[in-house]
């Protein structure tokens, strides 16, 4: 299950945020060893700042298990404010039709359920839930910077990214950004290779606070 969570409802999901930003910081910090901001065993940037939509995956107990941040591009991005060099000199995107993605997170056991290509159904439903928030909004594409590992998990899953140009080293990441399809092809695709028979959103409030 996927939980969407916008700025009015926080307070709400405060316990679940806590827990993502726990999550974030052991994949980022403690196992990949990105340079990112921390404080109190959670990991939280400037871009946390600006009422971001959050997608968060929940095991059927309650575990927080991945997350993406959502941010629409007509603000502050990543691609724009921190990684402009990956854009090799084209404008970064700004339109209401793209939003920004970025810290996608899983972080889950070894044998957890996988769908085709070895992937995990968690990262599928991470995925179909971004696909299925991208509908909701009417969006083209999102836009993303990612490191190459996971621009080949992309691939593998169906859902590959188009390159805004090379690859580049950051930090110890040769990180790469493009875009990712926003269509209910794309959807049907990745529901079918992750084996996800129902919508992945959980959407309390059905976008109404988004």
């Amino acid at each position: 299950m996927i939980q969407l969570i916008t700025e009015p409802c926080y307070g709400e999901f405060s316990s679940t945020l806590v827990a993502m930003h726990q999550l974030r910081y052991r994949v980022f910090k403690s196992r990949m060893d990105w340079d990112v901001q921390t404080s109190g065993g959670m990991e939280i940037d400037d871009f946390d700042a600006l009422h971001p939509t959050y997608l968060i995956q929940v095991s059927d107990s309650g575990q927080v298990q991945g997350s993406v941040r959502l941010l629409p591009t007509l603000g502050p991005t990543m691609l724009r404010d921190t990684f402009s060099a990956l854009l090799e000199g084209q404008p970064a995107p700004s339109t209401s039709f793209v939003w920004e993605s970025s810290r996608f997170a899983i972080d889950i056991a070894a044998d957890a359920p996988k769908g085709d290509h070895g992937i995990t159904r968690a990262a599928y439903e991470l995925f179909a839930g971004m696909v299925e928030f991208g509908l909701s909004r009417q969006l083209t594409d999102i836009v993303t910077v990612t490191d190459v590992r996971m621009e080949r998990i992309l691939r593998r899953a169906g859902w590959p990214l188009r390159r805004i140009g090379n690859p580049a080293a950051i930090g110890n990441t040769l990180a790469v950004a493009g875009y990712l399809d926003i269509s209910r092809e794309a959807l049907a695709s990745l529901r079918k290779a992750g084996g996800l028979s129902t919508p992945a959103l959980w959407t309390p409030l059905v976008f109404a606070a988004a």
